[in-house]
């Protein structure tokens, strides 16, 4: 009887790959390499107005760092590549010089039609079990934005806009975001 022995790779091994070939999205999942197709022009919009919203903001009230699109490691076995992330002062010393080495404050992922199911199922588990305190998943097709927060190591709470609302989301309770300015114009 033969066995089949099947290695894992670590985070760490992944992170020496260096930059994803052009095209592709690359992340570690459960030690295996994740491949996604590079963002929609719908998804790249609203990233950029989202992140351009919550970055003027987080500057101006000098709230933490934001970023787009950077290796986060979840753990021995899982990197994951969220649309946006954004870390308060207090916690920005996990920001390291190849990829974030811990939980952000928040994690937004904009739905594509490749990552639905991922964003909405298996990132949902798993920011949730690596204590991401909050999530938002924003969904340019249908024109929604959805806010969650960790309690008792379960997203609950979730705040939804859509369309043209004006919405406040946990953390920046502060910040009223114009959903209309998230969506591409047809």
């Amino acid at each position: 009887m033969s066995r089949v022995s099947t290695i894992k790779m670590t985070a760490r091994q992944f992170l020496e790959l260096g930059e994803d070939p052009p095209g592709v999205r690359l992340e570690l999942v459960d030690g295996e390499i994740a491949v996604s197709p590079s963002p929609t022009p719908d998804h790249a919009y609203t990233v950029l107005s989202l992140g351009s919203i919550l970055k003027v903001f987080a500057d101006e009230h000098d709230a933490g760092v934001l970023l787009p699109d950077v290796d986060t490691v979840f753990g021995k076995h899982d990197v994951r590549r969220p649309d946006i992330v954004y870390f308060t002062n207090a916690r920005k010393h996990l920001i390291g010089e190849k990829a974030i080495e811990g939980a952000p404050d928040l994690c937004v992922e904009v739905l594509s039609p490749s990552s639905r199911r991922i964003d909405r199922r298996d990132k949902f588990a798993q920011y949730a079990a690596g204590k991401v305190k909050y999530y938002w998943i924003v969904d340019p097709k249908q024109r929604t934005i959805e806010a969650y927060r960790l309690s008792g190591g379960k997203y609950v709470g979730r705040v939804r806009g859509s369309g043209s609302d004006v919405v406040k989301l946990p953390p920046f309770a502060k910040l009223a975001i114009p959903l209309a300015k998230l969506w591409r114009p047809k």
